[in-house]
C-alpha cells in the first residue's frame, strides 16, 4: 500500500535527512513508527501524504505518486498531525464541512465514537479542552474509514481512560485492506495495539519487523540477576528488565520501550539477530 524506493530528502541546503531510503508497508497491519526527536518520523509521514516532496526517489501510496496528491489518493488517506487546527465550529459543522471529502465516512460510526468519547455534535471546538479537541479529531479520522490512516503522536493530551478507548477504537478498524501507522514517543500507549514495529534513526530504518517475528527472536523478561547473555538490560525495583536473544519460547509480550532502547544501544547486534 505504501512503497518508498531510493528516496532522498533534505530541508533547504542542509545535509540530506533521508538518503536512499527504502520502505514497504502493506495492508492488514498496525505499524508503530518509533524514533528519537529529529529522526525524521514526522517528515516521513508528510512525504507519504504528499505534503513534502522528495529530492530523488519515489513514494507511491495506493498506487499513486504521493507528491501529485491526486484526489483518488487523498480521499483514501487520513493524516492526523501532532499539532492540528480546530476551527471555530461545532463538531456537527466540522463533519458537514469535511466529511464530503471522504466517500467512506460513516456518520453512524462517528456518532458511536463521540458517545464513547463523551462528546456531542453540538459541542463547539472553542469550548473544548485540548484533550477533547484531540478526541473529536481522532473520532473523525477513524470514521473516515480510509485505507491509509496515519496518526502522529495520537495519545498526546489524552487521559488514561481516553487512551484505552483510543486503542479499542483503532483495533476495531484493523482489516486486511487497511494500513494504520502510529508514530509516537509514548510507546507504552501502543505496545498492545500494534503488530509491526519500524525504528527510524539517523535517517535509516534500523528495524522493520512484525511483533510476532520480534518475540520469536527476543524475550522481554524481568530477571533477578544478569547472566551476561542479555542484549540489553535496565535496573528496576524487581531486579533487571532485560531483552534476551534466542530465548526460543515466543511467549513473552513485547516491551517497546526496552526494544527501542536495545536498538539504540547496539543497533548492529539487533540487526544481526534479525538478518541471520
Amino acid at each position: 500500500m505504501i512503497q518508498i524506493e531510493d528516496l532522498s530528502f533534505r530541508y533547504g541546503r542542509r545535509t540530506n535527512l533521508f538518503d536512499g531510503l527504502n520502505l514497504s508497508m502493506t495492508g492488514g497491519h498496525i505499524y508503530g513508527l518509533l524514533g528519537r526527536n529529529g529522526a525524521g518520523k514526522t517528515t516521513l509521514l508528510k512525504i507519504m501524504t504528499g505534503m513534502l516532496f522528495p529530492k530523488t526517489g519515489t513514494c507511491r501510496v495506493l498506487g499513486c505518486d504521493a507528491p501529485k496528491r491526486k484526489p483518488a489518493m487523498l480521499e483514501d488517506v487520513m493524516f492526523v498531525p501532532e499539532e492540528f487546527y480546530a476551527p471555530a465550529l461545532t463538531i456537527r459543522q466540522y463533519v458537514d464541512l469535511y466529511a464530503p471529502f471522504y466517500p467512506k465516512f460513516d456518520r453512524e460510526q462517528f456518532d458511536m465514537f463521540l458517545d464513547e468519547l463523551q462528546l456531542t455534535k453540538n459541542d463547539g471546538f472553542g469550548s473544548l479542552s485540548l484533550g477533547q479537541k484531540k478526541k473529536a479529531i481522532l473520532g473523525f479520522a477513524l470514521a473516515a474509514n480510509t485505507r491509509i490512516l496515519i496518526l502522529d503522536e495520537p495519545t498526546n493530551g489524552l487521559d488514561i481512560p481516553s487512551k484505552t478507548q483510543f486503542r479499542r477504537m483503532v483495533a476495531s478498524l484493523a482489516t486486511d485492506d487497511r494500513c494504520i501507522i502510529v508514530s509516537t514517543h509514548q510507546v507504552r500507549d501502543i505496545d498492545k495495539l500494534i503488530d509491526a514495529v519500524i525504528v527510524l534513526d539517523n535517517s535509516k530504518i534500523l528495524l522493520n519487523q512484525s511483533v510476532e517475528g520480534i518475540t520469536r527472536k527476543l524475550a522481554f523478561r524481568t530477571v533477578a540477576e544478569l547472566s551476561g547473555q542479555e542484549l540489553y538490560a535496565e535496573e528496576s525495583v524487581a531486579g533487571y528488565q532485560a531483552v534476551i536473544p534466542d530465548a526460543n519460547d515466543g511467549n513473552t509480550q513485547i516491551n517497546l520501550e526496552l526494544l527501542f532502547n536495545a536498538v539504540m544501544a547496539d543497533r548492529q547486534a539487533v540487526q544481526h539477530i534479525f538478518n541471520r
